[in-house]
């Protein structure tokens, strides 16, 4: 079921739960991925909307426990792209410009984080991969991670 925005200019906020490993490749060629490489819930993401990114771990299938926020975004592409990383994988895409933040732990904001109804069970949200959060949320993160969201998503940091 598809949210409709009641004022579509108004900017969405999202997590994306990501790898480290494959946020440092979204940060090198300003775009995220969702969902295994699948276009779906990335089609509901819009221009100026802002994306946060939880990292579980540094790698996708294994790795250390990270349990991070470990990005910061604001969306620039349109729609979703389709590239060619294997002859039998095309995953889509969508260009965000990364701002620049330093990593939080997710553990300290735990009871404040609205989108997190359980304290005891906090990872349970992020298993949905791309979800939608609120402002508030996405301004309590954004200050963890050194950047002041409350007048809007910063264009750029640099």
């Amino acid at each position: 079921m598809s949210k409709v925005r009641p004022d579509e200019k108004a900017a969405a906020f999202w997590v994306n739960t990501v790898s480290v490993e494959h946020v440092r490749l979204g940060v090198v060629g300003g775009f995220t991925q969702a969902d295994h490489g699948r276009s779906t819930r990335l089609q509901r993401l819009r221009p100026g909307d802002g994306l946060v990114f939880y990292s579980p771990r540094t790698e996708m299938r294994g790795g250390q426990p990270v349990q991070e926020f470990t990005a910061l975004a604001r969306v620039t592409g349109d729609a979703p792209y389709q590239v060619e990383m294997q002859p039998d994988f095309h995953p889509w895409r969508l260009r965000v410009d990364f701002l620049e933040v330093t990593p939080a732990p997710a553990r300290p904001l735990v009871d404040e984080l609205d989108f997190i109804p359980d304290p005891q069970r906090w990872g349970y949200p992020f298993r949905r991969g791309l979800f939608e959060i609120g402002r508030a949320d996405f301004i309590r993160i954004g200050r963890a991670m050194g950047i002041d969201c409350e007048g809007g998503i910063p264009a750029t940091s640099g």
